[in-house]
């Protein structure tokens, strides 16, 4: 079963499209202008640092409850896999800093849902294509500091209707899931490398 979480904008454009009984289908593509960076190429903390992580998924900049479950433990894993913070930051009496990641959904593609419904009227014999942004935005604040460190990342998914041509630049994924996690996984990496590459992170 599919999860109910991912680009509800792209689910309202499929769910037209049924209605109007589309013989084509909807095609994922995460865009490659934002590729992951390889932890290999971050630079190294002098001393991995104990942390509080908080993460969360945003439509239009409200939080989405569904897609924050969908997501974070994929990206406590990440982040436990930077190398930049203590594996173990639950230790009793040691200070932890707080690092707040925020993704947010924002829409490129206006009138999805119009688009939509004249795909399924052409019966998928005119495609259309909508684009969702997401911005990230990872905030740092060392323990007993008030000034965080924050870095920003931006990134993009592409769905294609009918006989829509694919994207230049962008690589297919295989279902809404796979490319929402590519996604994510691309540019919180950004967002790490440049927390890494920040003077004051160190």
């Amino acid at each position: 079963t599919r999860h109910p979480v991912t680009l509800h904008r792209v689910f309202a454009v499929a769910a037209v499209a049924a209605m109007t009984m589309l013989t084509g289908c909807a095609n994922m593509y995460v865009d490659t202008a934002t590729k992951e960076v390889p932890v290999a190429e971050y630079k190294k903390a002098v001393q991995p640092k104990p942390v509080q992580l908080a993460f969360e998924f945003q439509s239009n900049g409200a939080p989405n409850a569904a897609a924050t479950a969908f997501l974070k433990d994929s990206v406590a894993l990440q982040i436990r896999e930077s190398g930049l913070f203590a594996a173990d930051s639950a230790v009793p009496g040691s200070p932890a800093a707080l690092l707040t990641i925020k993704l947010n959904n924002v829409p490129i593609t206006k009138d999805a849902m119009a688009k939509g419904f004249v795909t399924g009227l052409t019966f998928g014999l005119a495609g259309s294509a909508v684009t969702d942004g997401y911005e990230c935005t990872l905030s740092y604040l060392p323990a007993a500091q008030s000034t965080p460190i924050v870095t920003t990342a931006r990134h993009a998914i592409h769905t294609t209707i009918g006989n829509a041509s694919a994207p230049a630049g962008a690589g297919k994924a295989l279902d809404p899931q796979t490319a929402v996690r590519t996604m994510t996984r691309d540019v919180v990496s950004h967002a790490l490398r440049d927390l890494a590459m920040n003077p004051s992170f160190n």
